[in-house]
């Protein structure tokens, strides 16, 4: 059993049943489902995008409605895929049973983890590419760099989509969430530049902020978004898929440890 539980996620395409499985379901309820998605970010957008710019009217030369806009993209992809991977993983894994029943099925655990964190992420691009279409309305990212950002917003939903499940294995009820959101998530988007530049943090805040995976997402969308190209492209890439590859790979471990034990 211990050699099972450590050796690496086994990939097949038998995911995808189950990833289409968790599509129609979706497709039911989505015009709410992405409408309450982009209901934050976009709340926030107009509350801080232009009380707090008329205001502050420029952060490093971008107007600040602009430069809110590039990090709540990520904010918001962010906070999608954690809901799917963490909520709703959690009631079909939990409360529905949902995974018991394809399990009967010849699946493995492996397959319906996979098929979990690639959900996630391609619902949180769903609220990622509205998003993208409210910023057009604005004149904000309207330029062809922002085809690029399309491939990061799905590595930042994967990456998000992983760690939330890696949280999911552990959870004994809804209310474990709280501290992920409450002491992981939200901390993180206060130091990953989404309202403000890191520069404006403490020292070490900012080597600390550096690492995380918020930071590496805004770093690669907001000049994309702004008609540029990333500094750091590859350090930046490299941040979110080792937190991605790591994140799946201890989601894998600790729900097989949680269902197979």
């Amino acid at each position: 059993m211990s050699n099972t539980l450590f050796e690496l996620p086994r990939f097949s395409w038998r995911f995808f049943p189950i990833w289409r499985r968790n599509f129609l379901v979706w497709k039911k309820l989505a015009v709410v489902s992405v409408l309450g998605n982009i209901a934050d970010p976009l709340i926030t957008l107009i509350a801080f995008g232009y009380g707090l710019g008329s205001l502050l009217k420029t952060v490093e030369g971008i107007p600040y409605i602009q430069y809110l806009a590039s990090g709540s993209i990520c904010m918001s992809v962010m906070m999608a895929a954690s809901f799917e991977a963490l909520y709703s993983a959690f009631s079909r894994m939990h409360v529905q049973r949902t995974w018991d029943a394809l399990l009967n099925a010849p699946l493995a655990l492996d397959d319906v983890v996979l098929a979990e964190m690639l959900w996630a992420a391609t619902k949180s691009i769903f609220s990622g590419i509205a998003i993208v279409a409210v910023l057009f309305t604005l004149g904000i990212g309207l330029h062809w760099h922002t085809v690029v950002v399309l491939p990061v917003l799905f590595l930042i939903g994967m990456t998000f989509a992983s760690l939330g499940l890696v949280v999911n294995a552990f959870a004994k009820g809804y209310d474990f969430f709280t501290y992920y959101f409450t002491l992981l998530l939200t901390p993180m988007i206060f130091v990953s530049g989404v309202y403000y530049p890191i520069t404006q943090l403490p020292l070490w805040l900012q080597e600390v902020a550096r690492f995380l995976p918020l930071s590496a997402a805004v770093n690669l969308v907001r000049p994309m978004i702004l008609g540029g190209w990333p500094e750091t492209p590859m350090t930046d890439l490299a941040v979110l898929i080792g937190y991605c590859v790591a994140g799946y790979y201890a989601a894998t471990i600790m729900t097989r440890r949680r269902l197979l034990k």
